[in-house]
């Protein structure tokens, strides 16, 4: 008679757990995109609780609301042979809902990383390698005035 109650109290923990692993919650501004066996479903879900097959099938969350990314750093190369390092750059996103699944397909659920952080390295190197100091910082950004303005307070 133990091991009927031991054998139906296993039992009764792996049809909780299965349970537990099986619902999920989706914020509000985000979508669920969802992968079985590794493999990137087309199925989507919007906010709020779903369920999914437990241990088989995992989930990410998607953000598609207005969002900022900040690029920290970047250092950028002028033609004349100055390094330059922007100390920050903020780039402002948001996705639209009905192309999360082709995004996460083509660059992964962390999109972000290749879309934005590795195009604005890319871009800003590309920038200033055929621009020179004095364009870069005077002509093409007035960044001397921003610099003056602030060194006389």
């Amino acid at each position: 008679m133990a091991q009927l109650g031991a054998v139906v109290a296993v039992a009764a923990s792996f049809f909780c757990a299965s349970l537990f692993s099986a619902v999920h919650k989706i914020e509000e501004g985000h979508i669920g995109v969802y992968y079985r066996g590794g493999a990137l479903l087309t199925s989507t879900s919007g906010p709020g609780f779903h369920l999914m097959l437990p241990f088989i099938t995992s989930y990410k969350s998607v953000q598609t609301t207005l969002q900022t990314d900040e690029v920290k750093n970047v250092p950028c190369g002028t033609s004349g042979g100055v390094m330059i390092y922007f100390d920050r750059i903020e780039v402002v996103n948001f996705l639209v809902p009905h192309a999360v699944y082709d995004i996460v397909k083509n660059y992964t659920a962390d999109y972000d990383k290749a879309l934005i952080f590795n195009k604005i390295h890319h871009e800003l190197n590309q920038f200033c390698s055929v621009h020179t100091l004095q364009e870069v910082y005077i002509e093409l950004f007035a960044l001397d005035n921003d610099l003056s303005q602030k060194s006389s307070l």
